[in-house]
């Protein structure tokens, strides 16, 4: 078959593999549930072995870099400024566990699994996380 003959079919193919790839990619960009997007800086050496214990123990319902998934908040938000929620928040949720108040995600249980060395990392990433997306300190106000 002469090129010009096939011309046609190779046009079609080429239309329905460039689709293709447009919907693969379109599923796999849609496969995060991430509620906010985060802006990754270059982080501290503590951050980075926080962002690990993070990664281990609270990502799945966190979501990756904390940006919020089905299953909990984003911690990359403003109700989590050190003004509203100071790091020892943090401390007390991995502790004694919170009950649902600003999100509608139930409990969050106790993770009594997390070292105090890793929870002082995991504060330290989000802090450096929060810092680099515009998240500081705002007085809490009643």
């Amino acid at each position: 078959m002469k090129i010009k003959e096939r011309l046609p079919m190779l046009l079609v193919l080429a239309v329905v593999l460039v689709g293709g790839v447009l919907v693969g990619s379109k599923l796999i960009g849609s496969s995060s549930d991430a509620m906010v997007d985060v802006e990754v800086p270059d982080l501290s050496e503590k951050a980075e072995k926080g962002q690990i214990a993070f990664d281990s123990h609270c990502a799945a319902c966190h979501g990756g870099n904390a940006a919020g998934s089905k299953k909990g908040p984003p911690l990359i938000h403003k109700i989590y400024n050190p003004g509203h929620h100071g790091d020892n928040s943090f401390v007390i949720a991995a502790r004694q566990g919170v009950r649902q108040h600003h999100w509608r995600f139930g409990n969050m249980p106790a993770l009594p699994q997390v070292s105090h060395a890793d929870l002082i990392g995991i504060i330290t990433y989000i802090r450096e996380l929060q810092t680099a997306n515009g998240i500081r300190y705002e007085p809490h106000r009643m």
